[in-house]
């Protein structure tokens, strides 16, 4: 009996020891707690000093602002910087410069009775919506421009350059692809031919006539019957340049605006006979720049309606009654701001720039930060053990080193983990990835920083402003009516009642645990699933919001110029060694 008594004793000595890892634990979460008690305490009696300290703290990184530096070229955000491929890209601009700026039309039939465009007056309204964009004009810094100011110079664009005087035919000495420069661009010579298949059969070899027009059709001669569609693209000469990490072209841009898009746009009523999708240089920068307006207009309305959830969840919705925190739930949106504000002036002290996703920054910053509020609002709250009345500045202050102690580990833990994955990601190959999460590492310390300085000296204020019965925006004003004080301190709320009553103890339960596991089983091979069939998309198409104009033109090219593989160009640098090498070069594949 005794030995049995004595073998119990020493398992349950073996059961109650913790192991290193236990007490690692314990050590770590009894420093993170001590140093939080003691920051509380100091919180608690000293709260204006340390939001005045936070909003200095955030004015000294605000300094870093004269290094910002925006970036928007898609060549200095996804390509991997000092790689071959980007080596090689940098050569090749020094070698042939800059890339012509392409606006197209794809020109068809309005009519679904109609199918074949190749009609005298279908390419009459053709020619003269061509004479409207060739003849628009444009205003830049004071100066006039035309198509023929800014186009591409290229020789054989009209079939017959000597068929009118030179003052008219100055088109034809801009690079435009098109069957309509058979007539010269010019509406009086396609008016005169009556036999426009014949002149259009001049244009060139079937293939020729296949890379500009869409479905044609052949007889058995080979000769150009109909066809369903027709391009018409207009090169401009690239005059860009970089400004504040932008690349810009003003000159451009405003003849693409105010003469290619203005009659593009306005086809099916100054021409009812066509329809004519259309694509400009500017329109990647127009519609993907539209969607981040839009989403900076969603950073506006997802912080007020956090304002609005926030204030009703840790308060009392009606701001006129004690017990209500509208101003600490604003208090919480500004621990977001100044974490924001000072996490891109201290990046940008560092030399890293800003590109377009960084616009999403805001968003991640206020999911963190109203979660270390509700922790530390949660925290307080259950530290109150006594009347609101009761409690003077010191009791606050106190309780202030509780809450805090038991909050911080809570907000630690979470903000270093998101911490850590953001600095490890700051070390991708890809620069606006690299840049991003360098950002949001940087957001994320001070969002911590500040969620346990600035939000909680804010908390302090609030509680001695509510002990005594002050009113939310006007706090030096008592309120009429007496204050809502329990006499046991702090009141749990509805949804935490209902966790401890009742989704706990089901979840702990056989079935509860059995139902839980069955049903998150579930959601892995789903997502396993998905994983397995996730597809790559690494086409700029995706970059466009849904319902942008430039879908009905990449519909059209996909139907009637579908691409049939990858263009690759080989650059010599030393041109001595081709002929030599001319047999090698031969039997490549």
């Amino acid at each position: 009996m005794s030995s049995n008594n004595n073998q119990e004793s020493t398992d349950a000595d073996n059961t109650s020891k913790p192991t290193c890892m236990e007490r690692f634990g314990d050590t770590v979460d009894g420093r993170i707690n001590g140093f939080f008690s003691k920051l509380g305490l100091r919180i608690g009696h000293n709260p204006k000093r340390i939001i005045t300290i936070c909003i200095g703290l955030t004015l000294l990184c605000g300094i870093g602002f004269a290094r910002f530096t925006p970036e928007n070229r898609p060549e200095e955000l996804w390509v991997p910087q000092g790689t071959t491929a980007q080596t090689e890209s940098d050569l090749y601009q020094g070698y042939f410069g800059g890339n012509s700026r392409i606006n197209s039309l794809i020109i068809e039939p309005s009519s679904d009775d109609n199918d074949n465009v190749l009609t005298k007056d279908l390419l009459l309204d053709a020619m003269k919506m061509h004479q409207e964009i060739a003849s628009g004009q444009s205003q830049e810094d004071g100066e006039t421009y035309t198509f023929t100011d800014l186009c591409v110079s290229s020789g054989g664009t009209c079939a017959n350059t000597t068929a009118q005087p030179s003052a008219s035919n100055a088109i034809c000495n801009c690079l435009v692809t098109s069957i309509l420069k058979q007539w010269n661009y010019n509406v009086e010579l396609l008016e005169q031919d009556d036999n426009i298949l014949s002149t259009l059969n001049g244009y060139g070899t079937q293939q020729d006539l296949e890379a500009v027009l869409g479905q044609p059709t052949f007889d058995d001669d080979g000769q150009l019957v109909s066809a369903e569609a027709f391009i018409l693209s207009y090169f401009l000469e690239d005059r860009s340049y970089v400004e504040d990490g932008t690349e810009i072209d003003p000159i451009n841009e405003g003849w693409e605006k105010d003469v290619f898009l203005a009659v593009a746009e306005d086809v099916g009523t100054d021409y009812p006979s066509l329809y004519a999708p259309y694509f400009s240089a500017r329109s990647f920068q127009d519609e993907f720049g539209g969607a981040i307006n839009s989403d900076i207009l969603l950073v506006q309305v997802s912080f007020a309606l956090c304002f609005v959830y926030v204030a009703a969840t840790i308060g009392k919705f009606q701001w006129w009654k004690s017990g209500s925190r509208w101003t600490l739930a604003l208090a919480a949106l500004i621990t977001c701001g100044l974490a924001v504000a000072g996490g891109l002036g201290l990046a940008s002290a560092f030399g890293l720039f800003f590109g377009p996703v960084h616009n999403f920054l805001p968003f991640i910053m206020l999911g963190i930060g109203v979660d270390d509020a509700f922790v530390i609002v949660n925290a307080f709250d259950r530290e109150r053990k006594v009347k609101r009345s009761e409690e003077d500045d010191e009791g606050i202050a106190q309780r202030a080193k509780r809450a805090l102690g038991r909050a911080g580990s809570s907000i630690t833990v979470t903000s270093m983990t998101d911490f850590v994955v953001f600095a490890i990601s700051s070390s991708s190959g890809l620069p606006a990835l690299a840049s991003f999460s360098a950002y949001a590492a940087i957001c994320i310390f001070l969002l911590w920083l500040f969620a346990a300085l600035f939000f909680s000296s804010t908390f302090v204020l609030d509680e001695r402003r509510q002990r005594d019965n002050r009113r939310e925006c006007l706090c030096c004003t008592q309120r009429k009516a007496e204050l809502d004080d329990p006499e046991e301190g702090f009141e749990e709320g509805i949804v935490s009642k209902y966790f401890r009553k009742y989704h706990a103890p089901a979840l702990l339960s056989l079935p509860g645990k059995l139902i839980t596991v069955t049903v998150f089983a579930g959601l892995l091979g789903f997502g396993v699933f998905g994983m397995i069939n996730l597809s790559v998309e690494d086409t700029s198409r995706e970059f466009f919001p849904s319902g942008s104009y430039v879908f009905d033109f990449f519909d059209a090219v996909d139907e009637y110029f579908p691409s049939t593989g990858i263009d690759y160009e080989i650059t010599f640098e030393e041109g001595s060694n081709i002929y030599k090498e001319r047999e090698a070069l031969s039997e490549l594949n």
